[in-house]
């Protein structure tokens, strides 16, 4: 079985190459949404900004902590017995950090969802208290971390409160996904939803870090390093898949109107809104907007 501080030294490793991913697509991201306006501009740009921030801070804490363990501290304490020490302050950030990431990432497709689906509060309400109530357990387990006594373990110390973060967590991306998929598959069902793919590449990473949790095993900890950077990866692509048109019907660029044709259509669709193409779940979102607006003219 692999020791705790092989299993850090590994779980370092690969925080550093996802993150090195991350920081690409973020720049690709960040070059499209400066050239965006409205809602996708606004929000979507700082949450992917924050994600940046944490998942560098997540990744700073880990190689100061690496540094402590095998330089500066290897002569006072084995690193076995710095990594045990789950009430450390850069052990308590790390955690918090690590409970933000996806609280932040959920809550925009939560928004997203809510959206999606014609502004429900059936979906809006539920969603949010799910989220509120799976943030509140993260920050709780925090908080039980900073009180465990030398020589305590993950799994002493509120082991069913980490299970219940993970699987709600896995919950909140699967339902919202599922949801997502469905409004967007009835109104174009020829389109092919890549995001929910990307989803679920994320949804699988949490899906082996709990399995590795309850298992015991000390993979958890490579598989819980990596979560920041993959939410911020994922993140990105959704944003990229949508603004590069990846995964839309392909049939629909066989037979192209003329454009002439196609900018009278646009011009009688798209009165007040900007002239440039729009994705098939753009449409949907404009769809609600303009239909809400209709509504609100004929009630005055």
């Amino acid at each position: 079985m692999t020791s705790l501080s092989e299993a850090s030294l590994l779980a370092l490793f690969l925080e550093t190459l996802f993150y090195g991913v991350f920081f690409t697509f973020y720049w690709l991201t960040l070059t499209i949404l400066l050239k965006k306006y409205g809602i996708q501009r606004d929000l979507l740009l700082p949450v992917a900004t924050l994600l940046l921030c944490i998942a560098t801070a997540h990744l700073v804490i880990d190689l100061v902590r690496a540094l402590e363990a095998f330089v500066f501290s290897v002569d006072t304490i084995a690193a076995d017995t710095y990594y045990s020490d789950l009430a450390s302050p850069l052990e308590l950030a790390k955690t918090a950090l690590y409970i933000t990431q996806p609280t932040v990432a959920d809550s925009v497709l939560v928004w997203r969802c809510y959206v999606l689906n014609n502004r429900s509060l059936l979906v809006g309400i539920p969603g949010c208290i799910v989220l509120l109530t799976n943030a509140a357990i993260g920050y709780y387990v925090v908080w039980s971390l900073s009180r465990a006594a030398a020589g305590s373990t993950v799994y002493t110390t509120a082991p069913w409160l980490i299970t219940t973060f993970y699987t709600l967590t896995m919950l909140i991306s699967i339902i919202c996904s599922t949801l997502i998929s469905w409004r967007i598959w009835r109104n174009r069902r020829s389109m092919s939803n890549r995001s929910a793919r990307f989803r679920r590449f994320y949804t699988i990473s949490i899906l082996a870090l709990l399995l590795a949790f309850l298992t015991g095993s000390n993979g958890q900890y490579p598989a819980m390093d990596i979560g920041p950077p993959i939410v911020g990866i994922v993140f990105c692509l959704i944003i990229l898949q949508v603004h590069f048109h990846v995964g839309s019907n392909p049939q629909s660029n066989s037979s192209p109107k003329p454009f002439t044709n196609l900018s009278e259509e646009r011009r009688e669709h798209n009165v007040g809104y900007s002239m440039k193409p729009m994705t098939r779940e753009a449409e949907i979102i404009q769809f609600d907007v303009m239909r809400s607006q209709r509504l609100s003219g004929d009630d005055c």
